[in-house]
Formats: C-alpha cells, sequence, structure tokens
C-alpha cells in the first residue's frame, strides 16, 4: 500500500496566476488533459448518518470515503475509487465501472457486485448492504494538472467546484448543478517520498497554510 504526502492550500486568482507560470517553467503538463485542464464529475458515498462527512469536519486520523468519477463528459472511462487517510498521509484504491454498472449502482441494483472479479466493487457491495452506504451528492469541478518526474509529484488547480445538491443522477450531462457556496481556488500537491525543492518553491505562496479543504464537504453545505 503506497501512501503519498499532501498538502491543499486556499489561494487566490492572482496566486494561480503566479503559481502557474512558475510551474509551467519547471513542471509539465499533465498529458491526458484537454487543453490544460480536466472537467470531473464524481458521486459521493456516505452512510445515513454522514459517517465520511462527520469524521472529514472532526479530523478523525484514520478515515475513507468511496466515490465514482469520470473525466471530461466521457463516461466510456469510470472508475470507482476508494481514498483512505492515516496521519495525514493518502492512498487511493480504484476500479473500472462500465457506464451501465455505475448506473446500477446509483439505481441500487447491487446484486451483481458481489460476484464482480474486482475487489474494490466487493467491498463497496459489502458496505452498501451492511453500512447503507449510498450515493449522496455530485460534485463537479474544473482542475488544472502538472506532474513533475521525481518524487512522483502532482500539482493541480481545482476551482468552479459546484453540487448536485441531492441530485445522485450522475451520468446524466444535464443534470443540474449549482456553485457550492463561496468556494476557492485549491492548490494541491501531492508526492511519494519527497517533494524536489523546485517544486516546493514554486508553489509557495506568502500567508497560505496548509490546509484540510474537502470538495465533498463543501459540497454538502445545503444538506
Amino acid at each position: 500500500m503506497q501512501y503519498r504526502h499532501e498538502w491543499k492550500h486556499e489561494i487566490s486568482y492572482p496566486d494561480l496566476l503566479a503559481i502557474r507560470t512558475r510551474l509551467r517553467a519547471v513542471a509539465q503538463p499533465d498529458p491526458h488533459a484537454v487543453d490544460g485542464k480536466y472537467l470531473i464529475r464524481s458521486l459521493y458515498f456516505d452512510d445515513p448518518s454522514d459517517k465520511a462527512l462527520r469524521e472529514k469536519l472532526d479530523g478523525v486520523n484514520l478515515r475513507e470515503k468511496f466515490r465514482i468519477r469520470y473525466y471530461n463528459g466521457d463516461t466510456s472511462l469510470i472508475h470507482l475509487e476508494k481514498k483512505s487517510k492515516l496521519n495525514g498521509l493518502g492512498t487511493k484504491f480504484s476500479a473500472r465501472l462500465t457506464a451501465r454498472e455505475a448506473q446500477s449502482i446509483v439505481d441500487g441494483d447491487t446484486g451483481w457486485m458481489m460476484e464482480s472479479a474486482q475487489p474494490l466493487v466487493q467491498e463497496l457491495y459489502c458496505k452498501m448492504r451492511y453500512q447503507g452506504l449510498c450515493p449522496k451528492t455530485i460534485v463537479d469541478y474544473t482542475r488544472e494538472p502538472f506532474v513533475y518526474g521525481p518524487g512522483n509529484v502532482r500539482v493541480t488547480f481545482d476551482y468552479d467546484i459546484r453540487t448536485g445538491l441531492a441530485g445522485t443522477d450522475f451520468l446524466n450531462p444535464d443534470c443540474p448543478t449549482i456553485p457550492a457556496g463561496d468556494t476557492p481556488i485549491v492548490l494541491e500537491v501531492k508526492w511519494d517520498a519527497f517533494l524536489p525543492s523546485i517544486i516546493r518553491d514554486a508553489v509557495q505562496t506568502p500567508g497560505c497554510r496548509v490546509g484540510a479543504f474537502s470538495k465533498y464537504a463543501q459540497c454538502r453545505i445545503y444538506g
């Protein structure tokens, strides 16, 4: 299990412009991005007592959350993901889903999941059945990603965060979403064993401290 370090900063638009310029001089845009960006849509899961939300807000040391995600409106490539946190470090497990499988999960048609060859799909099935895990809300946002080989570094800017409120029709491109309150631009820096000083210097912003911003928690502000 590979845990990664992660920094999150809430930054201003002038900060984004300055950091983006520095990153372009030393890092590479993610080659899979379209015009340097992703449009990301995720569907997050939680239990009836909102355990994942409460643990995030309370800063619980060991926690996990499940989501289904696709990029740029392309439902031919959908991933089920489980993100785990321990002592401030993060790891992620992923499994491919077809659009039909993703829709069946949203619809509560889960009988097939226990027969899946993918352990993560089986795990979600067990937690949906025995812990009451279910889809909670859609989270949409735009991401600008940069990568840097040494340290396996990934730097992203996330903004225009929108919530689907209680909507879970996440394969429907016309599913309505609204701005998730007064959301900031979020700078995320992730790396493995070490963070090269050239990246550390590029992302420095006076007055910014490492925070714990959660797009899922932000998108639950209306319920």
